[in-house]
């Protein structure tokens, strides 16, 4: 690196007739380069970002930190306007090279910026972090229209992943990897678990999505937050409790026998929506909490008509009809079955 220059190793690329670049950027540079990300007195029209959110950085940060051998990071993209040059390694090699910027020039976080700030927090916990690198996009800025452009077209087809499909890959949290393993091993889940999307289809034969699992069975046990342990108890004692749950509802025994169509059986019944798996999994945890006999009381499941033309439920899990997602609504749902099933005492405040 020169006195005056930054140097980095590049590929050159071409994209819409123009040059752009993949530099590797040291992270201990990244704090020199990135000074300020963003100014908030700056009206959005005379922005290439968004505002910085601040509340974003700590959750960032707390993950390169607690998986510094495990943490991956996309590109950042960047827009310099200033001097910067390409030169190749030989002539045969012409995209590969070394991209040099004027350390006296302007950058503009393109994409990014929340990652750029974490990492600068992380540095100064973990210093070791500023031998390591990231790929970093390199346009060449042709203005405040061209870059407020770049922003717009990076973010315009981004989408989050589902949340089912975020626990299926996610090795990392425990409670994800009970939540695949009870959608494998639970009798009534097996091969009636929806992985990829965050709804199930009218004509679906899939019967609930993993992230209800998930979810369910996070409140059965009572684990707040992100950072979860689950012991081997906990582990078996889901797995019985939803067979249980499932041993006492006629209408899963018959789908998993071919006697009913599961879309036939969430059209018609509320015990199979996300909905059921979450209050159940609260009257489970008051059943585990009072170290009352979960088989003799989830047999009393069959007494309960779960049939949605039962005026019972209006009100509690159904709204005008429609059935509700709301919290407020699972916990109705959670005391209409507790008062069926164990008595008045038992109830939940809402």
């Amino acid at each position: 690196m020169s006195d005056s220059y930054y140097v980095f190793p590049a590929v050159r690329g071409i994209q819409a007739g123009k040059e752009f670049y993949t530099a590797m950027f040291p992270l201990k540079l990244i704090p020199e380069l990135f000074r300020e990300v963003n100014i908030p007195l700056v009206p959005p029209n005379l922005r290439a970002q968004r505002i910085l959110n601040k509340r974003r950085i700590p959750e960032i940060k707390k993950y390169i930190l607690e998986n510094p051998y495990t943490y991956v990071f996309s590109s950042i993209t960047i827009s310099v306007d200033g001097n910067m040059e390409f030169e190749p390694v030989g002539e045969e090699d012409y995209q590969i090279g070394k991209l040099k910027i004027d350390k006296n020039s302007r950058i503009v976080i393109n994409d990014g910026q929340h990652r750029i700030e974490a990492i600068k927090q992380a540095l100064q916990e973990n210093p070791r972090l500023a031998y390591e690198t990231i790929s970093v996009v390199v346009f060449l800025d042709l203005g405040l229209k061209r870059s407020q452009q770049i922003f717009t077209d990076l973010n315009r087809y981004s989408v989050k992943p589902t949340p089912s499909i975020s626990i299926l890959y996610d090795y990392r949290d425990q409670m994800a990897e009970l939540a695949r393993y009870l959608a494998e091993n639970v009798y009534y889940f097996k091969g009636l678990v929806e992985y990829e999307k965050s709804s199930i289809s009218n004509r679906s034969h899939k019967l609930f999505t993993l992230s209800s699992i998930y979810h369910a069975t996070k409140e059965l046990l009572g684990k707040k937050g992100s950072k979860i342990e689950i012991s081997d108890r906990e582990r078996t004692l889901s797995l019985e409790f939803w067979e249980k749950v499932g041993s006492n509802i006629p209408e899963w025994e018959k789908i998993k026998k071919g006697e009913l169509a599961p879309y036939k059986v969430r059209r018609e019944y509320i015990h199979s929506h996300g909905l059921f798996l979450n209050a159940i999994a609260i009257v489970g945890r008051v059943i585990i909490t009072n170290q009352l006999d979960l088989q003799e009381i989830l047999s009393r499941l069959r007494n309960i008509n779960w049939h949605r033309s039962n005026p019972d439920w209006e009100g509690i899990a159904l709204n005008k009809g429609r059935l509700s997602k709301a919290n407020v609504s699972v916990k109705a749902t959670a005391n209409f079955i507790l008062k069926k099933i164990l008595g008045e005492e038992y109830v939940l405040q809402i």
